[in-house]
């Protein structure tokens, strides 16, 4: 998907999926993504401080599509 990042499922008990989304160059966790209730869809939420190109938000962005259709 990304030279630069991956997604790694998080154990949960829940309806909806998390993830944790890592650096591939050295596994630090960048960020995750997680249901939001309140807004009714899968959001990306960043560690601090982290730094993103359009290359990586793009493939978060798709991931985060990816994930939606999956729930329609």
């Amino acid at each position: 998907m990304s030279k630069y990042i991956e997604f790694q499922e998080v154990p949960f008990k829940g309806k909806t999926k998390r993830y944790l989304i890592i650096s591939k160059s050295d596994e630090t966790p960048l960020g995750k993504i997680q249901w939001y209730s309140a807004w009714r869809q899968y959001v990306f939420m960043s560690g601090f401080p982290t730094i993103w190109n359009k290359d990586c938000l793009i493939t978060v962005q798709e991931f985060l599509q990816q994930l939606m259709d999956e729930r329609m």
